[in-house]
């Protein structure tokens, strides 16, 4: 067991069987962002000095989960404020996710088509000027004091903030709230046409932001309120490959004229769109349970 975890639990205990006073919400955000931004700082480091799809994949998730802990955390901020925080990290990702989408595109084409002709050239050309285009931008936005200033900001709000509620109280509440919206989520897309995409992502990012607070909290929470993470994070497999082939299709169309080749862009097109549909189909099957 990870020394966090063994802490996680000591705290829960403390909480529930001692009299010491029981660790606060606004004490956990502190050493949760704090390890997130520099998580995210690291692989902003990587990138610039690494272009490589990996390190972009890793820098958009910490920025992503940065975005969910202040949505955790809103109750106790200035919805304003939280709403400038967030806009913030949601451009910062926005900017290295944009490579990753062509990363994802080029390599989807590859397993779809084989050795059948693609145009991969004008893919990689597309993508190095998505890179610069990426790291040019993360420069621009100086990753690593926008973060601090961040939670420099945060901190002072939540820490003046007149609740101060106990984090297992806390938790509880936001994860519970978090679980109500994604049940809801499952219910529409059980009802939505299978061409409403629109329904079905919006079930990844509920379950994303549930997965994620589960991950923050679990030490904090009733074992009841943790039940079905394996499930949880089938469901986000599973839609996440559903996301990657919308979001590539979407990009390939957007940028068909760029080809030189368009009888061959026009069937790997093809082969996205049947891929989509498949897709589409087996994430369909996951929603009866997904709730």
């Amino acid at each position: 067991m990870s020394n966090s975890k063994t802490e996680g639990r000591a705290e829960m205990k403390r909480d529930d069987h001692s009299d010491e006073m029981p660790q606060t919400a606004q004490a956990r955000f502190s050493s949760l962002a704090t390890s997130l931004i520099d998580d995210a700082i690291a692989h902003a480091g990587r990138v610039s000095a690494d272009p490589d799809a990996e390190g972009l994949h890793k820098l958009r998730v910490a920025l992503r989960r940065l975005r969910t802990l202040l949505w955790a955390y809103r109750p106790l901020l200035d919805r304003e404020f939280d709403e400038k925080q967030r806009a913030l990290l949601k451009f910062l990702a926005g900017a290295a996710g944009k490579t990753r989408d062509w990363d994802i595109l080029i390599e989807l084409l590859r397993e779809l088509r084989g050795n059948e002709r693609t145009p991969l050239d004008e893919l990689r050309k597309a993508r190095s000027k998505a890179m610069e285009a990426s790291r040019e931008t993360l420069k621009q936005a100086g990753i690593k004091p926008a973060l601090r200033d961040v939670f420099k900001e945060v901190s002072t709000e939540l820490n003046t903030a007149h609740e101060r509620p106990t984090l297992a109280t806390f938790a509880r509440r936001r994860v519970a709230a978090a679980q109500k919206t994604f049940a809801k989520r499952v219910r529409r897309a059980e009802c939505a046409k299978r061409s409403d995409y629109a329904s079905f992502h919006d079930v990844r990012k509920a379950g994303k932001k549930v997965r994620y607070l589960l991950e923050f909290f679990e030490p904090s929470l009733p074992k009841k309120q943790v039940k079905g993470v394996r499930k949880l994070k089938k469901i986000q497999k599973r839609f996440g490959e559903l996301n990657d082939v919308v979001a590539s299709e979407n990009l390939f169309k957007t940028n068909l004229d760029t080809f030189f080749d368009r009888p061959c862009a026009e069937r790997g097109l093809a082969a996205l769109e049947k891929e989509r549909v498949r897709r589409l189909k087996e994430a369909a099957k996951l929603l009866k349970h997904a709730a």
